[in-house]
């Protein structure tokens, strides 16, 4: 799968948030988000320090790459940082990769506000206006009903597709995964055409 990419890392403002890429500092407060049994709940487990610094690494080496990965995710108004953002592709083989994800965590204290649904729109705004990408996936699992009501309110469909996740033991509750699917035709019917990216999110070439 040939990937676009952007020669500067896009930083992408939102009407309360900053989505940017990751700094040194980030990597306490995303550790402690990542230990928060509650925030991982849909998840396998909660990640180790080693295993969430990992996580910093492989993105900030991504927007070195190709300019664009999972964002950090700030606060306009106080520069706090409550997680991340953004599109990545899937390391594991699934029924439907290659692709483009489109995924999202936040510490519990940005929960109810509406910053997963905005910053998400604006990572979808990214991806289909300035990557130019033809479809954009998100996926978790069944049971994870508030990750679902975010893929819904941005405009993503589900596929229908459920799956067994290979990275989930088998008998456990979380195994069965749903898949959600948008096209960059279905994002401009629903109004997301014609977004001009900021000067900080040069036009993409493949």
């Amino acid at each position: 799968m040939q990937l676009p990419t952007v020669a500067v890392p896009a930083e992408l403002p939102t009407e309360r948030l900053i989505l940017r890429p990751w700094r040194d500092a980030d990597r306490d407060a995303f550790a402690a988000l990542n230990a928060d049994r509650v925030v991982m709940e849909f998840f396998a487990s909660t990640l180790s320090r080693a295993a969430s610094d990992a996580s910093i690494d492989a993105w900030q080496k991504q927007f070195e790459q190709r300019g664009w990965s999972n964002w950090a995710v700030e606060l306009q108004a106080t520069g706090q940082f409550i997680g991340f953002v953004g599109l990545s592709v899937p390391v594991r083989v699934l029924p439907f990769t290659p692709c483009v994800e489109i995924g999202w965590r936040l510490a519990r204290s940005a929960w109810g506000q509406g910053y997963a649904t905005e910053a998400a729109r604006e990572a979808l705004r990214f991806g289909f206006g300035t990557l130019q990408l033809e479809e954009i996936v998100s996926f978790t699992a069944v049971v994870n009903a508030r990750s679902r009501a975010v893929m819904e309110r941005i405009g993503m469909h589900d596929a229908h597709e459920d799956f067994e996740h290979p990275g989930v033991s088998e008998g456990s509750p979380l195994r069965l995964h749903c898949l959600y699917r948008l096209s960059r035709r279905q994002w401009k019917e629903n109004g997301g055409g014609g977004h001009r990216p900021p000067p900080h999110a040069p036009q993409a070439s493949v």
